[in-house]
Order: structure tokens, then sequence, then C-alpha cells
């Protein structure tokens, strides 16, 4: 155990905050947060200081602690359940989630707004003022749909692959060091203005991205194109609002996994391949229906309606999904 490690069980064991314990140290907190992070260590001075108040010698502060066979022996033990993960490693994980965090994001923007363009050949195809067929509009709108869904893939590929050889993050129990754990709870406590300021700024961006919809129920309910635009125009605002959603989720899950709280705790993890696989089945359930009807119809200003009801029904899905695993553990 090293010196950060022995500090944070030192000062939990007596019950104090890095506050409590910079006020009996005269210093401040960023000093023992700056200890406990290893991002610097104590002069001897305040070494001995720390061995009276916790009342350990300073052999103990400085060196490797002497395990005992039981303890050698427990600890073998739980990394056979456990996976460790290092301080470098972590660094590694959050810094590879935040560089992606955008490309993934912008990702899923490419895939909400792919209609857009397919919505309004659609309907500019049926005005006799312009000339351009049916046909030809459903070309040229799948052609871009592809084209934005696979730029979106093609992020989606590149960007998981930074952080593919960190899947057992998500879903396997792990183990770090204290030092770690304070240093990415310092990292995500200075991000969550940061998360809280983007989620409510999404949230408010996709409720709003209903009024172009409704504005122009308003304005000319049997125009289509009127409809069509606004329609084109509220799933550009969600899809915004969605980006911003998806980018700092991430980067806050990747706290969570490495910190195992939230939807990554121990006990969700052990849930998470049933929970999982129900997840999956449903969402591709939900788009092999979009694109089923779609195709038969050719009714796309309406079909989309499929995923804002699949939305509505996710949380019973996932609460029945949460219950069946854990009457399977």
């Amino acid at each position: 155990m090293i010196f950060a490690d022995k500090l944070i069980k030192l000062r939990r064991q007596k019950g104090w905050s890095q506050e409590e314990l910079a006020e009996r140290m005269s210093v401040t907190r960023q000093s023992v947060s700056k200890w406990e992070s290893m991002q610097s260590l104590p002069d001897l001075d305040r070494i001995l200081q720390l061995s009276k108040l916790f009342e350990v010698s300073t052999d103990y502060l400085l060196k490797d602690e002497i395990e005992t066979e039981n303890t050698q022996v427990k600890e073998a033990s739980a990394e056979n359940e456990e996976r460790y993960v290092s301080l470098k490693e972590a660094n590694e994980f959050v810094s590879a989630k935040k560089s992606s965090a955008m490309p993934i994001s912008t990702g899923v923007f490419l895939c909400i707004v792919s209609p857009i363009c397919l919505l309004i050949l659609s309907a500019l195809s049926e005005n006799p003022d312009i000339s351009i067929t049916e046909n030809m509009a459903g070309g040229i709108g799948l052609i871009v749909l592809l084209l934005f869904v696979a730029a979106a893939v093609i992020l989606f590929i590149l960007n998981g692959h930074k952080t593919s050889k960190f899947e057992f993050m998500e879903k396997e129990i792990i183990k770090t060091d204290l030092s770690v754990a304070e240093k990415i709870r310092i990292e995500k406590e200075s991000f969550s203005k940061e998360y809280i300021r983007s989620c409510a700024a999404g949230t408010i961006i996709c409720i709003l991205g209903a009024i172009p919809l409704f504005a122009g129920i308003i304005i000319n309910a049997d125009n289509d194109i009127l409809s069509v635009c606004a329609l084109a125009v509220t799933l550009f605002i969600v899809a915004v609002g969605v980006m911003i959603l998806t980018r700092v989720n991430i980067i806050n899950n990747a706290y969570n996994m490495i910190l195992q709280e939230g939807d990554y705790s121990k006990d969700k993890k052990k849930r998470t391949p049933v929970v999982s696989a129900i997840i999956i089945s449903y969402w591709l359930t939900a788009v092999a229906v979009y694109l089923i009807w779609s195709f038969l119809s050719a009714k796309w200003n309406i079909t989309w309606l499929v995923f804002a009801a699949a939305g509505v029904l996710f949380p019973a899905v996932l609460a029945v999904a949460n219950l069946i695993s854990k009457r399977k553990q």
C-alpha cells in the first residue's frame, strides 16, 4: 500500500474530511488533495506531524506495508474476482473517452438528421410546381440518408476502437487503489458543473425542439411542405440537444465506470449481460419496425414516431429487464 492510500485510509478511519485534516495539519485542503491523489508528497516535517496525528510510525507511512500471509491469500483470492486498474490505465481510459465523446455524439447527431433530406424531397415531389419526381426524390433522399448513417458508423467504429481494450471497465468488477479512486473522484467533481449545465441545456433544447412542429401545424396544417420543413427543423434541434447530452454522458460514465457508481455499480455490473441483451433486442426490433413500415408505406414523415414511442416505453422495458436479471441471480 502506497503513502496516498495509507493517508486516505487513516483519514477515513478518523472520520475526517480533507478540510478537517488540513486544519489539523495547518495546510490547505488542496495540499491534502494533492497528497491523496499522488500529485505531491509532504515534506519530512509534515510526515512527522502525520505520524503523531494518526499515532503510526513514519516507517508505516513511507514504506510498503508488510502484509501477513492471511492478507496475501485474501487479496490473491480477490484478484480472481476483481480486475486491478492502475492509475496509468485509469488516466488512459478517461483520456480516450474524452477524445471520443465529441465524434461519437456527432455520429448520433448524423443518425437523427439523416432522414431530413428524404422528408423534404418527398414533400417537394408532391408539389406539381416543382419538377422532381417521386422516384428521384426517394432515390436522392435515401442516398443522403445512407451517406449520413455510413459516416456515423465510421465515427462509431473508429472512436469505439480507442476504448476497445477497456471494455472490461463496463462489464467486470474492478479494483483500484484508494489514491486512484480519490484522483478520479476529484476529476469527476470538477467536471460536475459542466455536466449539470450541459444536461440542463440539452434537455431544454430537446423540449423546445417540438415548437417548430407545433408552429407549422398552427400556421397551416394542410400545407405538407410547411409541415415537413417544420418536422425537419424539429429533428435538427432535437439532434443538437441529444448530441450535447451524449457527449457529457460519455465522459461522466467514464468516471462512473472507474468509481463503480451509478449504472456501473458492482451490483448492476453483475446484471449487465442479461439487461444488455434485452436492450439490444428491443432497439433492433424498433429499428426493424421503423424500416419495414417506412418502406412499405413510404410515409417517412409519420414512421419516425416509432422511435418516439420506443423512447417512451424504454424505461418500462429497462425495469422489466432489471427484474428478470435479479431473478436469474
